[in-house]
């Protein structure tokens, strides 16, 4: 039974499909030759056909070895392209995010992040799981820094726009029936380096996804994934790195429409 099921996941998945191939004609044409239903001819051709076959999926497995074995190689003396390690975004978020207990974002406006995210977050947060979100004041001059920072000083105003439209989605993730002390929300008084989401940091499967801010670019951010098993001493570092911003944040209160936010989380 466990062969079947190994032969069924190797078939769906489109994997080694030249040895069942070759294993199938093989045994076709000897059981054709014992019955005698084929002439020799017949036979020699099929089974020069089917080595030929053969031939063909070790001349693959061959250049698949080839390629990992420079990739190893090149990680040894550092020449790894950047396009191995960085990402324009992080597509799977959500789906990470759907399993999570432990849920931290930092970011800017985080505009983007929250439209994505806030309908799984609000399951997350119903469900047990603790969302820390952090992102600029509103209320300070940190629209102006933000704005300067990506070579626009001139639009602090759309820097504020998109505040407001997050902050309108942490209320209603705030107020989330079910969630109750389970979200906090904290205001920056400056501009991040970089935007982090963690999830899970101190379970098995933990990652931190780090965005690397651009300065205007249409293009998006670049995007790296710190995984503990992986990266040594990074992922505490990048860990640490949240804990700092998290510690000097302000905490949304009443006078920001978050009545019912709980400091104590």
């Amino acid at each position: 039974m466990r062969l079947l099921r190994q032969l069924r996941t190797d078939l769906l998945a489109g994997e080694n499909l030249e040895i069942y191939t070759t294993a199938l004609l093989s045994l076709v044409l000897a059981v054709l030759g014992v019955l005698g239903m084929v002439g020799g001819e017949v036979l020699a051709a099929a089974t020069l056909a089917t080595l030929a076959l053969l031939a063909g999926g070790m001349l693959g497995s061959r250049r698949q070895v080839a390629k990992l074995t420079a990739e190893v190689r090149a990680r040894g003396k550092g020449e790894l392209s950047v396009a191995d390690f960085l990402d324009k975004g992080k597509a799977d978020l959500p789906r990470q995010v759907h399993a999570a207990q432990d849920i931290r974002i930092v970011g800017v406006t985080l505009s983007r992040t929250l439209r994505d995210l806030v309908d799984e977050l609000q399951r997350r947060a119903a469900a047990g799981a603790v969302v820390k979100v952090a992102l600029l004041d509103p209320a300070g001059p940190t629209a102006e820094e933000a704005a300067r920072r990506s070579t626009i000083p001139d639009r602090a105003g759309m820097y504020r726009n998109r505040l407001r439209s997050s902050i309108d989605l942490l209320r209603e993730l705030v107020e989330t029936p079910g969630a109750a002390g389970r979200v906090e929300v904290r205001f920056l008084d400056f501009v991040p380096a970089f935007g982090l989401v963690l999830l899970d940091p101190h379970r098995p499967g933990g990652r931190i996804h780090v965005d690397i801010y651009s300065h205007g670019s249409a293009s998006g951010d670049a995007v790296f994934t710190v995984l503990p098993h992986r990266d040594g001493e990074w992922f505490p570092y990048f860990e640490a790195e949240f804990d700092s911003i998290w510690e000097h944040g302000r905490p949304a209160d009443a006078s920001d429409g978050f009545a019912t936010v709980d400091p104590a989380v």
